[in-house]
């Protein structure tokens, strides 16, 4: 028998907030614009060739293959490196660097439904807050999630970046459970991962809800909740 839940955690990406793709290059073009300095002349594409080389080696390329990253490694430290290695130096501090790369390489829009579910879920009395696996700030990430949705405030907002552990890794989760200071029989978590969301917040002991409506993969999810749209999960809410 379903409960109705005290809280109900997000992920960010492709459940909050739809990003079509990601355009690195485009990143890094936005990201020479501010350069006061480029010794080598590094073009942006030079620039996102060690970029994605950079990633191979620390291991940020596949995510979500055999072995899932359990730690992350913060973009403030990426982009100090990547940059100053290059001889770069730019004009931006590492929030601006942040906000300057990710509005052009991935700009987002909210997940079609979600603005209202929201809404319900206030009038509802339902808590909410994110737990994102994200390399960029907590701040960014806070910024462009008020940015997304001005007419609501989580709780709390926790990114990988602030707090190394990524998901699945037990540890983030049973984080977000300390600062909700919740049982994780009162909280459920919708994200469109499986393994990291589905999987990762079922291991912590919270009920997980596999969103599937703006993911372009599907994983074969028997006996999960799983749901297309908002207004899906709106109605099981109601029935509680």
């Amino acid at each position: 028998m379903l409960q109705k839940p005290k809280m109900i955690l997000f992920d960010y990406g492709q459940t909050l907030a739809d990003e079509k793709g990601f355009d690195g290059l485009a990143g890094s073009r936005a990201i020479l614009a501010h350069a006061v300095e480029n010794k080598r002349n590094v073009t942006a594409e030079e620039l996102q060739a060690e970029a994605i080389a950079l990633n191979r080696e620390v291991g940020r390329t596949d995510p979500l293959g055999g072995n899932p990253i359990l730690v992350e490694v913060p973009n403030r430290m990426f982009s100090a490196y990547l940059y100053e290695s290059m001889g770069i130096k730019l004009s931006l501090t590492p929030l601006e660097i942040d906000r300057v790369f990710w509005d052009e390489a991935a700009p987002a829009v909210p997940t079609q439904g979600i603005g209202e579910f929201l809404d319900f879920l206030r009038e509802s009395g339902i808590r909410t807050g994110v737990v994102s696996n994200i390399s960029f700030s907590g701040e960014a990430l806070t910024e462009r999630i008020h940015r997304l949705f001005p007419g609501h405030r989580f709780e709390f907002i926790l990114a990988s970046s602030e707090y190394m552990f990524r998901k699945p890794s037990k540890r983030i989760f049973d984080l977000a459970l300390e600062k909700a200071e919740l049982s994780p029989s009162d909280v459920w978590y919708v994200g469109d991962n499986f393994v990291c969301d589905v999987e990762g917040a079922g291991n912590a002991g919270i009920f997980p809800v596999y969103y599937t409506g703006a993911t372009k993969k599907f994983h074969s999810a028997e006996g999960i909740l799983t749901v297309a749209s908002w207004d899906e999960l709106q109605c099981i809410l109601d029935t509680l």
